[in-house]
């Protein structure tokens, strides 16, 4: 697990720095990776093909090639992402409490960086982006391990986030990108508390029970999520129509993608009958 050590050693040594480096600079990082991804969308684009051609000789389903995909509009789409992050107020420095003791001495609360985040995630390689630009926002490094499904997409695009760190002067062990994408390297990545700080597991049941169950490293666990459509009694019933057909089929590859219908008992006979004609 060579690989995991130097790596996890330099994310190390760029979290001393990142506590340290202004708001601005982070900015113009996040500015310069925004702008590098549409200069270098062609480039992405045909990494990306590699990904989708390798999932289609698997066999892997319409719904899963389609959270794979990078488009020049997907692209632009994830930029501008990345400059609301810019925008954002930065949480570093914030105090958010201060009380005097009767003996003089203040006690407050101060946020800081964590120092070095491992995120493990599925095949949508917006998220490398996505996870990278929130941890440089908040001064910490990221380590990244991301599908095999995405490996070729996931390196062009940490390839452009470094190029852009070093255009700024930021160490580019800020993000780095765990290329093995075993079972074994995931599990050893879950026990790496001699460089990582904290492990976030982004995706399904699966991927959290496991990380939960293998990390030796903080683990902060996220939900598995289920979005609702609700039908109230008085709703407007074509609009709900509308609503729900656009939230499940619009795009049903998404995590936002309705997964549950929830219809007021009052409605439910009226209003279930047409939908499912619908």
């Amino acid at each position: 697990m060579l690989e995991l050590q130097v790596k996890g050693k330099n994310a190390k040594e760029a979290s001393y720095k990142l506590m340290n480096i202004s708001t601005q600079i982070k900015n113009d990082a996040l500015k310069k990776i925004a702008e590098n991804l549409e200069i270098h969308s062609s480039e992405i684009i045909e990494k990306n093909k590699l990904d989708i051609q390798n999932s289609i000789d698997k066999g892997i389903g319409q719904q899963m090639i389609d959270r794979l995909m990078l488009n020049e509009d997907r692209i632009k789409s994830i930029a501008e992402g990345v400059r609301q992050i810019a925008d954002l107020e930065d949480p570093v420095g914030e105090v958010l409490s201060m009380k005097k003791r009767p003996n003089g001495l203040l006690i407050g609360q101060k946020r800081v960086p964590l120092g070095v985040i491992g995120i493990i995630y599925e095949s949508r390689p917006n998220v490398t982006v996505d996870a990278a630009s929130l941890c440089l926002k908040s001064s910490n490094a990221v380590m990244l391990r991301g599908s095999g499904d995405a490996i070729n997409s996931n390196k062009e695009l940490v390839k452009i986030m470094k190029m852009s760190l070093a255009a700024v002067g930021i160490n580019e062990g800020a993000i780095e990108l765990v290329e093995d994408t075993s079972r074994e390297t995931a599990t050893a990545f879950m026990k790496l508390n001699e460089y990582l700080d904290v492990l976030i597991p982004r995706g399904g049941a699966g991927l959290i029970k496991t990380a939960l169950a293998n990390s030796t490293v903080p683990v902060i666990q996220t939900g598995t999520g289920n979005c609702h459509v609700y039908v109230d009694e008085y709703a407007d019933l074509d609009m709900a129509y509308n609503i729900l057909i656009n939230a499940k089929t619009s795009r049903t590859s998404v995590c936002n993608a309705c997964e549950s219908l929830l219809v007021h008992k009052n409605t439910k006979d009226k209003f279930l009958a047409e939908a499912v004609k619908r």
